[in-house]
C-alpha cells in the first residue's frame, strides 16, 4: 500500500513541472498568479498548481491555432504522421512516467493507467498509417458523363476543440486529438482540473516528436467557464462525459452551426446465458464492473442472468470479487486503485447506502476502505435492486454492480434495454449465432459477445459511440477522423458552362435533356 509520504512520484521535481505547466496557454493572462491545484486520490494533499486561464486565453489560444492551421494542412499526410509515430515511440518509451502521472492525479490501478498507453499507442498507429485512406478522394460521376468530372474530398474543419475527463485523461486527453492533428487541423485542449499533468506531459513529448507549438494548445482553468469559452471559438467540439453536460455543449454548439461529437453517460448491462462458460462469463464481469475502480463510461452496472445459472453464476462472480487486490502503489501489485475524489466517493457510497435502505442486499463491498487510502471503495457486488432505487437506472460511476435474474432471452434483452442510455453491452453465451442476434436486438453503441467490455473498444478499426442519452458521434475507426472534416464537391467540365449553347432555343434545349432521360432510364444509368 502507497503511504502518505511516497504518494507524489518521487521524481517529479519543480523544474518538471516548470517544464510541463509552460505548456498551459495563456496569451492574455500569463502575468496572473492565478493557479488551480487538485487533490491526489492516494493521499488526500495537493498535487501540483497548475495556472488558471480566463476565457479570453481561451479565445487567444484558438486565435492562435487558427493561425496555424494553413501551414500544418498544407504539410502531406505522411509529413504529419511522421510526427505521430515518433510520439508513439516516445510514449512506449517513457511509459512508466506517464503511469506515474496518471495514478498520482487520478488514482487508478497500475494496470488501467498502462491501458491507456495501449490504447493510445494503438491509435497513434492506427490513425498514422490508415488515416490517409480514410480521407481518400472520392471520385463520382459527372453531371454529364464522359463530359465533366466529379469527386467529394475531405478538408480540415479548422481548430477542433476536445474536452476531456478526469477518468482517462491520457486516451480521451490524447486519443481524440491525434486524428484531429493527423486531419490538418489544430487542437484546443481543455484540461481537466483534477488530471492537467497528464494531459500537459503529453503536451511537452509531442512537442519533442516535432508538433510545432501553436497546432496543440492545451488550456487549464475552471471547468465550465473554461469549457464554454472552448465551444463558443472553435470550428468542431469533441466532448466526453456526463450526459448533463453534454446536452449543454451540443445545444452551444448547435447554437454556432458547429459540429460535435459527444460521448457520455452510461448503465451498460451484461447478459449471462444459460449456456454461458460461467468461470469466463465470471471473471469478465468483474473485469468489466470494475476496471478503472468502475469509473469508465463502458463498464459494467448491470448483470442479468438466466435463472438456471443465476445461483452458480453468483457464487463464481463473488469468488472473483473477493479476490480483488484493492490498493495503492506504482506497480502491478494491485488489482483495484482508488476513486478519483470525495464527490466520486459521496456519490457511489450515496447510491449504495440508498439502495441498501431500501432493501437491496449486499453480496461483496458495499462499504468505504479508508485503511488502504481516502477515496477507496471495496468492489460492490449487490442484488434486489428496484426501480426505486437510485442505483437502479442511474449511472453510479464505480466500483458497484447489480445483479437481475431473468427467466429466458427474450426478458434479458427487454431488461437490458431498459433505461435512456445505450453506450455499452455484453453477452457471455457459447452459441455464437445466437447471440449475435441478440446484440443486434440491444440498444448499445458497441456489444461485446464473451467479453465485458473491453473487446469492442479495443477494436480501433470500428466506430464506438452511445445511442440515446449516451450520446452522438463515434470515435475510432473511419468516423473517428471524418468528423474532423468537411467534405467538399470538386465538379469540373471539359466544355465550360452546362447549360444551353449561346442562341440554342430553350425549347431545343428541355427537348434534349427530356430524350436524356428516357435514355438514362432505359439504360440503367444511375
Amino acid at each position: 500500500m502507497t503511504t502518505t509520504a511516497d504518494a507524489r512520484p518521487a521524481w517529479v521535481k519543480p523544474h518538471k513541472l516548470a517544464s510541463w505547466t509552460h505548456w498551459v496557454s495563456r496569451p492574455v493572462s500569463r502575468g496572473s498568479d492565478a493557479t488551480m491545484t487538485a487533490t491526489a486520490p492516494y493521499d488526500g494533499r495537493p498535487t501540483a498548481p497548475v495556472p488558471a486561464g480566463t476565457p479570453e486565453d481561451v479565445a487567444a489560444a484558438v486565435a492562435s491555432a487558427r493561425a496555424a492551421t494553413t501551414a500544418w494542412a498544407a504539410l502531406s499526410y505522411d509529413d504529419r504522421a511522421g510526427v505521430v509515430l515518433r510520439f508513439h515511440d516516445l510514449l512506449v518509451e517513457r511509459q512508466d512516467e506517464v503511469m506515474d502521472l496518471i495514478q498520482w492525479e487520478m488514482g487508478k490501478a497500475r494496470f488501467h493507467a498502462w491501458q491507456e498507453v495501449l490504447q493510445v499507442a494503438n491509435l497513434a498507429r492506427h490513425y498514422a498509417r490508415h488515416g490517409a485512406s480514410y480521407l481518400d478522394d472520392r471520385k463520382v460521376r459527372g453531371a454529364l458523363p464522359v463530359l465533366t468530372r466529379a469527386r467529394e474530398v475531405r478538408v480540415p474543419v479548422g481548430v477542433v476543440g476536445i474536452i476531456s475527463p478526469w477518468n482517462y485523461p491520457l486516451y480521451l486527453g490524447v486519443g481524440d486529438a491525434i486524428p484531429a492533428l493527423l486531419a490538418g487541423n489544430a487542437v484546443v485542449g481543455k484540461a481537466d482540473p483534477q488530471t492537467p499533468l497528464t494531459l500537459l506531459w503529453t503536451r511537452a513529448l509531442m512537442a519533442e516528436a516535432g508538433l510545432p507549438e501553436p497546432v496543440w494548445q492545451v488550456v487549464t482553468g475552471p471547468g465550465t467557464e473554461i469549457g464554454e469559452a472552448v465551444v463558443d471559438h472553435v470550428d468542431y467540439v469533441c466532448f466526453t462525459g456526463s450526459t448533463a453536460t453534454g446536452r449543454l455543449v451540443g445545444e452551444r454548439a448547435a447554437r454556432r452551426l458547429i459540429g460535435s461529437s459527444l460521448e457520455l453517460g452510461g448503465k451498460n448491462p451484461l447478459i449471462v446465458r444459460a449456456d454461458a462458460d460461467i468461470a469466463k462469463a465470471a471473471r469478465g464481469t468483474a473485469d468489466a464492473a470494475f476496471a478503472n475502480t468502475g469509473q469508465m463510461c463502458i463498464h459494467i452496472e448491470r448483470v442479468i442472468v438466466h435463472d438456471r445459472v443465476y445461483d452458480e453464476f453468483k457464487r463464481a462472480l463473488l469468488d472473483v470479487t473477493t479476490g480483488l487486490r484493492v490498493g495503492q502503489s506504482y506497480d502491478l501489485s494491485h488489482d483495484i486503485g482508488s476513486l478519483a475524489s470525495a464527490d466520486q466517493l459521496a456519490k457511489v457510497s450515496a447510491h449504495v447506502d440508498d439502495a441498501v435502505a431500501k432493501g437491496a442486499t449486499v453480496l461483496a463491498g458495499g462499504h468505504a476502505r479508508p485503511e488502504v487510502g481516502p477515496f477507496a471503495y471495496a468492489p460492490t457486488v449487490l442484488e434486489g435492486v428496484t426501480d426505486d432505487m437510485d442505483l437502479c437506472l442511474g449511472e453510479t460511476f464505480g466500483p458497484v454492480v447489480a445483479l437481475y435474474r431473468v427467466h429466458d432471452d427474450d426478458e434479458a434483452v427487454r431488461e437490458a434495454n431498459r433505461g435512456s442510455y445505450g453506450l455499452s453491452a455484453s453477452i457471455f453465451s457459447t452459441n455464437a449465432p445466437t447471440a449475435d442476434r441478440m446484440a443486434r436486438m440491444l440498444r448499445a453503441g458497441s456489444v461485446n459477445i464473451n467479453d465485458g467490455a473491453a473487446l469492442a473498444a479495443g477494436s480501433i478499426e470500428a466506430g464506438m459511440g452511445g445511442m440515446g442519452d449516451s450520446g452522438s458521434g463515434r470515435r475510432h475507426g473511419a468516423e473517428g477522423i471524418r468528423k474532423y472534416t468537411q467534405a467538399q464537391t470538386i465538379a469540373s467540365s471539359s466544355l465550360g458552362p452546362v447549360g444551353p449553347p449561346p442562341g440554342a432555343a430553350l425549347e431545343t434545349f428541355v427537348a434534349l435533356g427530356n430524350r436524356q432521360l428516357r435514355l438514362f432510364r432505359s439504360l440503367r444509368i444511375r
